[in-house]
């Protein structure tokens, strides 16, 4: 169908539009077909609280029912895709779900259906059912899923949740994988972003919107017979230098307005190199650059040079240290609490999470050039605190590579001596340390972790959950896969001709040492993204409607594989100290 100016298939498009009922006269038709005896067995089985009875029509799903003033609200699946929250024996009036799309008289009373658009389903939340939606959990530990693939991996983590009492952030893609819906809606080319080392990224690659995936990802775990802990993160929100940054990221905000966790990744406006500053003059000198005023220059002396015992660590900079750490940190605080105050503007008094995101880097430095030290630590954590910030989580640089095991020269015992240490730093500010890029760690790397944090991190993963999907298609539908792949090496050598030595380097790996085209080479691995949600000048989907219309036997192999990763990790970071 025509919707702005996209030709789309909602239903083999999931995670796009911010609703899920897109043809309102159509749902209206389908749910005014179910006979009177169904709405007589729907109605019964509410009250009873035993299973929910099927019809050809609609499947209501028993976990989203909800008993409130007087009536019963349940999800239902339409037989064409579509969703629909249906409000069964309310006398009739005002609705805190605002106006139905329908009323219908029927042997269960008065139904009404109500749109599933992400205002709806929020007022859903708040007012009727609120252990059903994503939620500000703290300090609780969790995994963040990376949910490249949506509704094909959705019911997985929702079943491993359950399985292995875990929480997680199971709503989870950063601003380079989601895109805004105003602007698939425009048709408007996706933006081509460069990385120096690595090449040019199709914004918005996964083809999802910060809207579609918040409402897919409810839509999903209200499907779901199980209740459990989660949230969702708009993950590495870049805060950017400038009004125009600034602008950006705000506008993803706004999109993201129904999200429960914001990652504001701060890395961009970081100065790698001031904590070289090789004298006391060139370090006063940073101070005095990034803050103007003399009697603010004292008072952020005075505050970072009090002498103080921190977790058993003892943090007692010079002034020379000061002034080297406000020469990196100073403009990222401002741009945090800027960003701070416009999420609170959003919210409106509603708790949310919000993390503080030091762990990337520039291209020029190695990642182990700049792991963040314990002074490092405390230092941004007394100064988000004078500042008021409400950080709740911190992502520090711990050495971790995209890629590859961890291989930095201190070896796994000096990981876990620094994640401890920071570990109980961090937890003496009510603050959780974060763990990004965890998909290619070990299972010992991540035992390591699980150690050191006694069970109580934050992990994320994001790649891993779409490459195990990739598997799944080679096993079971060979040809598309061999497709995916053709198209992923086109691009690995369209940026290596354009000058990307990474990409050229990963070309001769390849062809150095592999035999068959494998989710798992080095190829695939770093650029098979760029399929999913590939878009042209206009706008349109190319590939992605053919990986949601695939046969439910590859669905079905698809969860049994991912729920035994999600569950494993789960069990390496967590063990007991972190079942929920």
């Amino acid at each position: 169908m025509r919707i702005g100016r996209i030709d789309i298939n909602p239903a083999r498009n999931p995670a796009v539009l911010d609703t899920g009922l897109w043809d309102e006269n159509a749902a209206v038709g389908i749910v005014a077909a179910a006979d009177a005896a169904y709405w007589r067995a729907l109605g019964g089985a509410l009250r009873a609280g035993q299973p929910l009875p099927r019809c050809p029509q609609l499947v209501a799903h028993g976990g989203s029912a909800a008993q409130s003033r007087g009536a019963w609200y349940v999800l239902a699946s339409l037989s064409d895709d579509q969703y629909v929250l249906l409000e069964i024996g309310a006398p009739g009036g005002a609705s805190v779900l605002g106006a139905p799309v329908a009323e219908f008289e029927t042997a269960a009373g008065r139904v009404a259906a109500y749109r599933t658009d992400a205002a709806t389903l929020d007022r859903y939340g708040q007012c009727i059912n609120p252990t059903k939606v994503p939620k500000a959990l703290g300090a609780t530990p969790r995994l963040g899923i990376g949910v490249r693939m949506t509704t094909a991996v959705w019911p997985a983590v929702y079943e491993a949740m359950g399985r292995s009492r875990f929480a997680a952030n199971s709503i989870q893609n950063s601003v380079r994988e989601l895109e805004l819906l105003d602007n698939i809606l425009a048709g408007r080319a996706p933006e081509a972003i460069y990385y120096p080392g690595f090449g040019t990224v199709q914004a918005g690659h996964t083809g999802s919107t910060f809207e579609g995936l918040w409402v897919y990802g409810v839509l999903e775990a209200l499907k779901s017979d199980r209740t459990f802990s989660y949230g969702a993160d708009a993950d590495h929100i870049k805060v950017a230098s400038g009004a125009e940054g600034m602008a950006r990221a705000k506008q993803v905000l706004d999109a993201a307005r129904y999200y429960t966790f914001y990652t504001l990744d701060v890395s961009g406006v970081l100065d790698y190199h001031a904590l070289r500053a090789d004298s006391a003059s060139a370090a006063e000198t940073l101070l005095s650059a990034r803050i103007a005023a003399p009697r603010d220059r004292a008072d952020v002396l005075a505050w970072h040079m009090e002498k103080r015992q921190i977790a058993g660590f003892a943090y007692a900079p010079d002034a020379a240290t000061v002034g080297r750490l406000v020469g990196k940190y100073w403009a990222s605080f401002d741009a945090a609490q800027a960003m701070t105050d416009h999420i609170r503007r959003l919210k409106n008094g509603r708790a949310f999470d919000l993390e503080f995101a030091i762990d990337e880097r520039t291209a020029e430095i190695a990642t182990g050039d700049c792991i963040t030290t314990s002074d490092e630590v405390v230092f941004v954590l007394l100064e988000l605190q004078r500042r008021g910030v409400p950080v709740t989580h911190l992502a520090p640089n711990f050495g971790v590579e995209k890629s590859v095991d961890y291989r930095i020269a201190d070896g796994l015992a000096g990981l876990e001596a620094r994640v401890r240490q920071q570990h109980r730093i961090a937890e003496s500010f009510g603050v959780m340390l974060d763990f990004h890029s965890g998909d290619d760690l070990s299972a010992t790397t991540r035992r390591v972790i699980g150690r050191a944090t006694d069970g109580r991190n934050h992990f994320k993963i994001s790649p891993m959950p779409q490459i195990l999907f990739a598997e799944t298609l080679r096993d079971l539908e060979p040809e598309l896969f061999r497709r995916w792949w053709d198209e992923t090496m086109a691009y690995a050598r369209r940026e290596a001709a354009g000058g990307s030595a990474f990409a050229a380097e990963c070309v001769r790996e390849f062809e150095a040492v592999a035999t068959q085209p494998s989710p798992s080479d080095i190829i695939f691995h770093n650029f098979g993204f760029a399929f999913v949600g590939q878009r042209d000048a206009a706008g349109q989907y190319v590939n992605r409607e053919a990986l949601y219309s695939l046969p439910q036997r590859l669905y079905d192999e698809y969860r049994k594989r991912i729920t035994s990763y999600l569950c494993g990790l789960a069990q390496d970071l967590f063990g007991a100290a972190g079942a929920k």
